[in-house]
């Protein structure tokens, strides 16, 4: 799969020696600063080192409390160079000062609920072909690019947060951005790391040669894992689950007591982290520690936003390798991952004859939406004129924010249908989908009354969790 962007015209394309371990740096980042490592460290130091930038803007921020406490975090790796980057530092890492890139060729949505139970990130490939505001079809990993063009970094975060944000149906609330120089510093003071192969691999190209079983790696080795493509079966895609994998192991390792008790150790690491980091000023980070008190590695779950495939296409006579996001399969697999927001589970559902519902066709077959209104009319809900939807295999409750009681509501008479909060609706919208589910008029009890029948969540989350020992191809 190629890797540049479409538009705009770039800095001379980056060699393979220096895409870096983007992904294992960034959840490093979040290791540390939602562990007790805090007890032997200097907050005021720690915070000091942070570089901080204006991504999150008024037209973009999250609404107050829309939905609780839940937080989304956009974790961001790029190519750039910080200015104060040295000769030695750069070769250390077979580039020179020519300024990088600022391709975010890592891109992961943390999802944090409100509870600290878990932790789930969310990974967008870069290949991803979107729509970018202002600049129409691109590959996700341009829209930083494009931004910066007019506005600098600032700028460019705030328009690949809008991307994701549309694309998505996520409110992300807080941005953090890590270098290739930084995360090398933070792998480094990490040390060696073990990792576990199905089968042994030779590539000449991320030059990784390891046998089946396992291996401890050092910076550099980790660095040709993680980078290897060539020889996978799905190429980039093969290339991000490792990517998932080594940044899981690197979780495992922080969170372990040979680096929390540690002083010298963990101190190295803070200081690493601290200087690599930028986020934009609202974030606190103790905050969130706090928050993620209970965090350990079999807690963190990963999971990719659903693709239909990858394609080559052709833009402006030249062939383009992408990847196709399935958009009609992204609010269930939203709804599945995260779970329902807190400001959904919280709510009280309203009383169905105050609640307004259109139903849309998302299958191939004739009627149905019409079918699914007049069961809820039967049932009491008001409804809107059906219509229909781009092919869902999932059947979904969408509704805007600030409506979770009336999607409430609805739900015990869909059983097994997600329930996904959206910026694409203006009101509760059923969206049946391939699994055959239709809304389920009430039971009758043998008094008489009228009961919904039990709701049920779907089943097969696609999150996924790298349990100890899992080796991978």
């Amino acid at each position: 799969m190629t890797n540049e962007q479409i538009d705009p015209p770039r800095r001379r394309r980056p060699s393979r020696a220096r895409i870096v371990l983007r992904w294992s740096a960034i959840i490093v980042v979040i290791a540390v600063i939602v562990t007790g490592g805090y007890v032997f460290y200097n907050y005021q130091r720690f915070t000091s080192g942070i570089t901080h930038i204006n991504a999150i803007t008024h037209s973009n921020a999250p609404k107050k409390d829309a939905d609780g406490s839940d937080q989304n975090i956009l974790l961001v790796g790029d190519d750039h160079r910080p200015a104060n980057a040295t000769d030695a530092q750069l070769a250390q890492l077979g580039t020179q000062q020519d300024g990088g890139g600022t391709n975010t060729d890592t891109m992961m949505v943390l999802h944090v609920p409100a509870d600290g139970s878990r932790a789930t990130l969310i990974s967008f490939p870069r290949d991803s072909w979107v729509d970018i505001p202002g600049f129409g079809q691109n590959k996700l990993n341009a829209a930083f690019t494009l931004g910066s063009q007019n506005g600098g970094d600032a700028a460019g975060a705030q328009l690949l947060i809008q991307t994701i944000q549309n694309l998505s149906g996520l409110t992300i609330d807080h941005f953090v951005r890590v270098s290739m120089l930084g995360f090398y510093n933070i792998v480094n003071a990490l040390g060696p790391v073990q990792v576990c192969l199905n089968a042994a691999v030779d590539d000449p190209y991320s030059t990784i040669n390891l046998p089946a079983g396992i291996s401890t790696l050092n910076a550099q080795q980790a660095l040709s894992f993680v980078r290897q493509r060539h020889g996978l079966p799905n190429g980039d895609l093969d290339r991000q689950v490792r990517q998932q994998y080594f940044l899981t192991v690197e979780a495992r390792q922080i969170l372990s007591a040979g680096t929390l008790l540690n002083p010298v150790k963990l101190q190295n690491v803070l200081d690493a982290v601290s200087s690599s980091i930028e986020t934009d000023p609202g974030l606190n980070i103790l905050n969130l520690a706090a928050q993620l008190r209970g965090l350990n590695a079999n807690n963190i779950t990963t999971a990719t936003i659903p693709i239909s495939g990858t394609p080559t296409i052709t833009v402006d006579g030249q062939d383009v390798s992408i990847v196709q996001v399935d958009t009609a399969a992204m609010p269930a697999f939203i709804a599945g991952v995260i779970g329902s927001p807190s400001a959904y589970t919280s709510a009280t559902a309203a009383p169905i004859s105050d609640v307004t519902v259109t139903v849309q066709n998302g299958t191939e077959t004739d009627g149905v939406a019409a079918t699914g209104t007049q069961t809820l009319d039967g049932i009491g809900f008001k409804t809107g004129t059906p219509g229909s939807a781009d092919t869902h295999t999932i059947t979904t409750i969408e509704y805007p924010k600030g409506m979770e009681a009336q999607a409430k509501a609805l739900a015990p008479y869909v059983p097994g249908a997600a329930v996904t909060v959206s910026s694409a609706v203006d009101g509760v919208t059923l969206i049946l989908g391939t699994d055959g589910l239709m809304p389920t008029p009430p039971s009758t009890s043998t008094a008489g009354a009228a009961t919904p029948p039990a709701s049920s969540a779907p089943s097969d989350s696609p999150a996924h969790n790298f349990a100890a020992g899992t080796c991978i191809n």
